[in-house]
C-alpha cells in the first residue's frame, strides 16, 4: 500500500493507489456461499498468473473486472524471476 494524495496535494493516509497494471491470467479455484452474521456472502478463491514483478507483497491488493482481492500467498514459480503465481481471496 501506498500513500495517495488529494486534488491538493496533501497525502491522504491509509488510501491504495494503483502500483502498476498488468495482463494476467485469472483463474477462479473454488467459489463457496456461506452465511454470516444472517446474510448471505459469496467468498472467491483464485489463482492469479502474471510475469514478474518485484515488490509485490501479500500487503498488496489485486483489482480484476471492478473486484478487489486480497492477497493471500505471493509464488514465485522455480524462483527463476519469470512468473509470479498469486493465490487471492475476495
Amino acid at each position: 500500500m501506498e500513500e495517495g494524495v488529494d486534488k491538493y496535494g496533501d497525502p491522504i493516509p491509509g488510501a491504495w493507489v494503483p502500483v502498476c497494471t498488468v495482463w494476467c491470467a485469472f483463474e477462479p479455484l473454488v467459489g463457496r456461499e456461506f452465511m454470516a452474521a444472517l446474510q448471505a456472502q459469496s467468498e472467491v478463491s483464485a489463482r492469479v498468473r502474471l510475469r514478474y514483478r518485484p515488490g509485490i507483497t501479500s500487503a498488496d491488493r489485486v483489482r480484476h473486472d471492478g473486484k478487489v482481492y486480497g492477497i493471500d500467498s505471493v509464488i514465485h514459480v522455480k524462483s527463476a524471476r519469470q512468473e509470479l503465481q498469486l493465490l487471492v481471496r475476495g
